[in-house]
């Protein structure tokens, strides 16, 4: 018997035993055998929050006609078409070393009827591994050790709660996260884990499948399945800088922008069209593959949505930002020990001044830095619409809106286009107002727009809300204390003052604001602060801070009025 031959029995004898335990579990049994000790109320729960639906493993067909011909000897009937594997797929080729575009893994799904009649599938990976194919030692070693193998169950109302609570009780029991990823191709997210050591069930690999985008809960689990592994996540850590130059190099090179997102192109004719060694392009499309921001296809690689982010011109733009990160940024974050060690900014330290003289001084980067605070300009989204900007566009007579060190005025434009009645102060530095100014006229609020040239110092008095969005972290408490002071002494009673921050989260958990807070100390020597803190800062300026309001990328708007004043009705 040739070893072909006896591979493909190995995988009929395989796909026979998976469609017999397949047919013969029942969700319940299958659960208390995989998590021993779990009984009584949380098995309840758990049964009533999934169900088992499929038992998988991994084959390896010489063709694709050998693998259907296979399944129709045992029954196996799919009338769908093999959809494109992902996680798997990238997981051997993490294990064995190879790029996944080496690897034609598909995925079948054909159905079986469970012992109470319940419809159930055998998942089938294919991997095609012709006869002499330098691929037939992977195969060896997966038939042998039975990496993919598992046993799947469905979350059956796909809530992010839910889908949470299922992965904290899978561990409780002592199932351990084991990776997972997003299958872009059938919009679902799966969460493997390994059974525990004492589990008496056949299989190991237990995977929690959730129909939809549930990346919040994978990024949890997916780093909860690396704490186990510290040498790979240190060595992952310390290679985010260069995440951050792969990313740069992409937009510096408007690779994004010769692109498309649903057409494949090679790296031969991409090069061409930006002007780059072909050999060396590829490298970084293959490494940003793995980052989420191409993907690859037999046709070449086409842009994903991450990716198109970092366009010239698309709406929403991060270019600009990524430019920041990889540029003067990047280097002064190389003198955050020096920051650390004797509390001097590392910016000041590297440049020899501050990021606004320096900024200001070179016209090219201090465009760039505008720019790049637009990139973060979607947490503004909901900020037009909160109540007291509402509130203030139904005045009778008219009222006055100022943003205080508004940058280029997308903030400010986008208020204005909202509400017509509203008009508008900006105060900004002199070449900043300069800057502004195009866009502003672009959107056609030149009548009702005032670009006051001037500092904090400088806040115009008497209008009805003033605006101070990411302020007040660029600087230390007394410089804060000075600038909230000045708002106060503009505002009349009736005034409203909306403060635009990332809040630090008072339970230190997880947050994009954690990030900032180290960004602000190095290069710019302000800090993030929570809220409490805040209150703290409006209280010693005379001002009471009333409530506040999540916005997106971890933002929040503080409403904040002078002290001993009533909010105004609305």
């Amino acid at each position: 018997m040739t070893a072909t031959l006896t591979s493909e029995t190995s995988d009929l004898s395989r796909l026979r035993t998976t469609a017999d335990f397949v047919k013969q579990q029942d969700t319940t049994t299958l659960l208390s055998r995989l998590l021993p000790g779990l009984n009584g109320q949380d098995l309840k729960a758990l049964a009533e929050r999934c169900r088992f639906c499929h038992a998988a493993l991994l084959v390896f067909p010489s063709d694709e006609r050998t693998l259907q011909a296979t399944l129709a000897d045992l029954g196996l009937l799919t009338d769908a078409p093999p959809q494109p594997s992902v996680v798997v797929r990238d997981r051997l080729a993490a294990r064995h070393r190879r790029h996944p575009a080496e690897l034609d893994l598909s995925i079948l799904r054909p159905s079986v009827s469970g012992h109470d009649g319940t419809r159930r599938m055998v998942e089938v990976f294919a991997l095609t591994v012709a006869p002499g194919s330098d691929l037939e030692p992977i195969a060896a070693h997966e038939r042998t050790h039975q990496h993919e193998a598992h046993v799947a169950f469905q979350v059956l109302q796909p809530d992010p709660l839910v889908v949470r609570g299922l992965c904290a009780t899978f561990q409780r029991y002592g199932a351990m996260p084991d990776g997972g990823g997003y299958n872009q191709h059938e919009h679902g997210t799966v969460l493997y884990f390994t059974a525990p050591a004492h589990s008496t069930a056949e299989y190991q690999r237990i995977e929690l499948y959730a129909p939809g985008d549930h990346r919040d809960a994978l990024a949890a689990h997916l780093a909860a399945s690396q704490a186990h592994q510290p040498a790979e996540t240190l060595l992952r850590l310390l290679t985010g800088a260069w995440t951050t130059q792969a990313l740069a190099a992409f937009a510096q090179l408007q690779v994004p922008d010769a692109m498309c997102l649903d057409q494949g192109v090679s790296a031969e004719d991409l090069a061409r069209t930006i002007g780059a060694t072909p050999e060396n392009l590829a490298t970084l499309l293959r490494y940003l593959s793995m980052l989420g921001a191409v993907s690859e296809h037999p046709s070449g690689f086409r842009l994903t949505e991450l990716g198109a982010l970092l366009r010239t011109h698309a709406p929403g733009s991060m270019r600009a930002l990524a430019l920041m990160y990889a540029g003067p940024f990047y280097q002064s974050f190389a003198k955050l020990e020096h920051t650390v060690r004797t509390g001097q900014v590392a910016f000041e330290h590297h440049f020899g001044e501050n990021h606004f003289a320096h900024f200001a001084r070179d016209p090219e980067l201090a465009e760039l830095f505008d720019q790049s605070m637009v990139s973060g300009a979607r947490m503004f989204d909901p900020i037009p619409t909160h109540p007291v900007l509402i509130d203030a566009a139904t005045r009778p007579l008219g009222a006055t809106v100022v943003d205080i060190a508004g940058g280029n005025g997308e903030l400010l434009g986008r208020i204005l286009t909202q509400h017509p009645r509203l008009s508008g102060v900006l105060l900004e530095r002199p070449h900043t107002i300069e800057a502004a100014r195009p866009l502003l006229n672009a959107a056609g609020h030149t009548q009702r727009c005032v670009l006051h040239p001037g500092d904090f110092a400088d806040v115009p008095p008497d209008a009805h809300v003033y605006i101070l969005s990411r302020v007040l972290h660029d600087w230390d408490d007394d410089r804060c204390r000075e600038i909230l002071r000045h708002c106060a002494r503009a505002m009349p009673d009736h005034a409203d003052l909306l403060v635009i921050e990332r809040l630090l989260p008072d339970d230190g958990s997880n947050s994009l604001a954690t990030a900032w807070d180290l960004h602000m100390m190095c290069n710019v020597g302000g800090r993030e602060r929570r809220a409490d803190h805040y209150a703290k800062l409006f209280a010693d300026a005379g001002l009471t801070l009333v409530d506040q309001s999540p916005l997106p990328l971890g933002g929040s708007v503080l409403h904040v009025r002078k002290a001993g004043t009533a909010p105004a009705e609305t």
